[in-house]
Order: C-alpha cells, then sequence, then structure tokens
C-alpha cells in the first residue's frame, strides 16, 4: 500500500465518508490542530523519558495522546463518542491535585522555567488552538458533542497545571510578569 494518495495534490482531502472537502474545511483544521498537539506529546513524552526523573510524566503524557486518539475518532466518524464526562472529571482532578501542591498564582505565569515546563506551556497554546477550532466546527457541524468541548477546553487547563507542577518538581522557579495577579 502506497503512503501517498494524490487526493491532496489539488488541495482537497477525503473525509471519513469518503466525501471530499477542501483543506480548510473546519473539520479538517480542527483535527489538524488535534493532530499538531498529539504529535507535540509525543515530543514532550520523548523528552520526559530522557530526563531523569521524569518517567511519571511520560507516562501521564502518553495517557492523553491515547486519549487525543479518541477525541480524533470521536470529532471524524459519526456516532463515534468514546471521551466522557469521566474523562473531564479525570483532567479535572489531576488540574486540583496539581494545584494544591504548587505556590499559589501572585502574578502571571509567563511560559519557562525547566525545558520540560516550557514544552508544555508551547502545547498548552496549541490545545487552545484546537480548542477554537472545534468551537468553530461545532458551530456548523452538530454532531461535535458538549463533552468533546469540555474536554479540549481543560485540556489546555491540565497542560498549563502539569507545566506548573513540572517546574515544582524540579526545583525551578516559575517565570512570573512584574505585574502582580488579581485573582
Amino acid at each position: 500500500m502506497k503512503l501517498y494518495t494524490k487526493v491532496g495534490d489539488h488541495g482537497a482531502t477525503k473525509q471519513i465518508n469518503g466525501k471530499k472537502v477542501p483543506k480548510y474545511d473546519p473539520q479538517i483544521i480542527a483535527l489538524g490542530d488535534l493532530d499538531e498537539l498529539d504529535s507535540w506529546l509525543g515530543y514532550v513524552a520523548s523528552q520526559a523519558t530522557a530526563t531523569p526523573g521524569f518517567d511519571w510524566l511520560a507516562q501521564a503524557l502518553e495517557d492523553r495522546q491515547r486519549e487525543l486518539y479518541e477525541l480524533l475518532a470521536d470529532v471524524a466518524v459519526p456516532r463515534h463518542h468514546t471521551i466522557t464526562e469521566a474523562h473531564v472529571k479525570a483532567l479535572e482532578d489531576a488540574i486540583d491535585d496539581m494545584m494544591a501542591q504548587v505556590p499559589r498564582i501572585t502574578a502571571f505565569v509567563l511560559p519557562g522555567g525547566h525545558p520540560l515546563a516550557a514544552a508544555l506551556q508551547y502545547g498548552r497554546a496549541v490545545a487552545r488552538r484546537a480548542e477554537r477550532s472545534l468551537d468553530l466546527l461545532a458551530e456548523g457541524d452538530k454532531t461535535v458533542t458538549a463533552v468533546v468541548l469540555q474536554y479540549s477546553n481543560r485540556l489546555s487547563d491540565y497542560l498549563f497545571a502539569l507545566a506548573r507542577y513540572v517546574n515544582f518538581k524540579a526545583g525551578v522557579p516559575e517565570v512570573k510578569s512584574k505585574k502582580a495577579h488579581k485573582g
């Protein structure tokens, strides 16, 4: 089987149902943004594996990658609904656990600190873009479920909390803005 199909040579791609759509179709954009996030998390997981003491982070990111594969299927395949409220709740629980362990935020946290934390902050930004793409898709495609939108929103929060937690575990001070955060 050949890797290339030549279908995309003229700016179109095939959806799972076989329908050709332009590569700028909202579904294709959302899937691409999620795929980019999944790939980036794989990169960060590989860096975590190569960093002594951060195997736990690699495992956590691989778990999110598996969930992202299911999320991709939920977006691409009609009537495929694998991501559930339990996934959203699990992210919320993980966020709450990490945030309870790190110092209270007193200023805006700039991306940086430990290299793994900085990479997670970049992943957070990619997750936010994917979330915006999913929101746009949901405007016109009623097959995008509320739980998919909730999960994508919590995932970026999770990556922010995880970046803060990595800095904390590594003993690396967070980079903060000079202005105090009111909140």
